[in-house]
């Protein structure tokens, strides 16, 4: 198994509401990296990668919930 496959498998793992609480910390930390950035005091700069990957990770796995809801609904 590829190392993201690992990773999306604890995101799956998750409940939505830690998954919620995690994507609000991510914001957070990804809008200070931002500032980081802007103010050139930002020392590791593949963090800002880091986070964004995992907040779209996250996303994906909140939206394949809603999609599956969705089905069994109808």
């Amino acid at each position: 198994m590829a190392q993201n496959d690992k990773k999306a498998a604890a995101v799956r793992m998750q409940t939505d509401q830690e998954l919620a609480e995690r994507l609000m910390f991510l914001r957070k930390e990804q809008l200070n990296l931002r500032f980081q950035q802007a103010t050139g005091q930002l020392a590791n700069t593949a963090r800002v990668n880091v986070v964004r990957k995992e907040i779209a990770r996250i996303l994906h796995v909140l939206n394949e919930r809603q999609r599956q809801a969705a089905q069994t609904a109808q």
